[in-house]
């Protein structure tokens, strides 16, 4: 009797040992596979031995042709805007062909293409077939930035570029005449948030605008048959009507210190001289409106913010993947 009870232990034991890593599987949780964004390939070092000093030729080449004309670095800083807002930050804003992006009624003030190009020539002498144009305009926007006074930061490099480039879609950028709700929702559709919203607005302080883009808001507005309420009588009357003759006359986005990357631009909403109603409903708006007088208060926040705002703006859809993009050798065509 004692014999069988001996064995039967033995049996048990062996069912549970033989048991024990099933059990065990059931109640350990298995890992979970882990999601790589597109943006998660960009790194630091993508060009280190491929082309060490294309960093130093983008911010060389950025540099001269500012120092030649001030304005382009608000140029070149909108430029990258409107390339990441649509399709992401893959140079598609670059492409020059018959109902492209380029050739889009909403990019018909768009300039750089020139700087871009210029850089483009010099790396594919120096490293052929290696530096994206998606990356040339993502460091040409940092450095035009530093260059007119504003923070550092620094960008990770590996975007592809995209081969499609369809006209009707870079009219759906935000052209200053969009309600608040409107420019929220552009913007989560890109993965940016209201803080990058108003943030990413101070880009204004060097940028300038068309008159077509607010005379609107001179006279007759929204059928009135008077001027905007919102917008300062006296810069109305002693500037705006003076100077707007044409649709494509420049007024520059901050009236005070245009030339300076700065805070004013958040300051002068609070004076109604926003050019733009976009810019000048980021005040009256109770959901942005604090960001703009904490902006207007503390430059430090300002130039912080507007550093993390430009990386998150160029890590926007990004083509990063093996199957993704191309490098273009000529920024204005994809390639053979």
């Amino acid at each position: 009797m004692k014999l069988c009870i001996s064995a039967l232990s033995v049996v048990l034991v062996l069912l549970f040992v033989s048991a024990a890593p099933q059990l065990a599987a059931k109640n350990v949780k298995q890992p979970q596979a882990t999601v790589v964004r597109a943006a998660d390939l960009l790194s630091f070092d993508h060009y280190l031995k491929t082309c060490p000093q294309a960093e130093g030729i983008i911010q060389q080449k950025t540099g001269d042709w500012i120092q030649k004309d001030f304005t382009l670095a608000a140029s070149i800083i909108r430029l990258h805007f409107h390339d990441c807002a649509v399709r992401g930050c893959d140079a598609s804003i670059l492409l020059n062909h018959q109902g492209s992006e380029r050739r889009a009624f909403a990019s018909r003030t768009l300039r750089g293409f020139q700087v871009i190009d210029d850089i483009k020539a010099e790396l594919e002498r120096q490293c052929p077939k290696t530096v994206s144009c998606a990356d040339i305009l993502t460091s040409a926007a940092r450095d035009a930035t530093i260059i007119a006074g504003g923070p550092f930061w620094q960008v990770p490099f590996g975007r592809k570029d995209g081969r499609i480039s369809i006209s009707r879609e870079a009219d759906s950028v935000p052209q200053g005449h969009e309600n608040v709700t409107a420019l929220i929702e552009f913007f989560q559709a890109r993965g940016l948030n209201m803080l990058d919203l108003v943030t990413l607005s101070g880009a204004h302080t060097i940028g300038r605008s068309s008159c077509s883009s607010f005379k609107y808001r001179l006279s007759n507005f929204n059928g009135t048959r008077k001027p905007d309420p919102s917008l300062n009588s006296m810069y109305l009357n002693n500037f705006l009507k003076k100077k707007c003759q044409k649709d494509l006359d420049l007024i520059y986005l901050d009236a005070i210190t245009p030339k300076t990357f700065d805070t004013q631009f958040y300051s002068n909403l609070h004076k109604k001289l926003g050019l733009l109603s976009t810019d000048q409903l980021l005040k009256s708006d109770v959901r942005t409106g604090p960001f703009v007088a904490a902006l207007a208060s503390q430059p430090s926040l300002f130039e912080s913010q507007f550093a993390v705002s430009m990386v998150k703006l160029g890590n926007v859809q990004v083509l990063t993947r093996p199957n993704e993009g191309e490098i273009r050798v000529n920024c204005n065509f994809v390639n053979a």
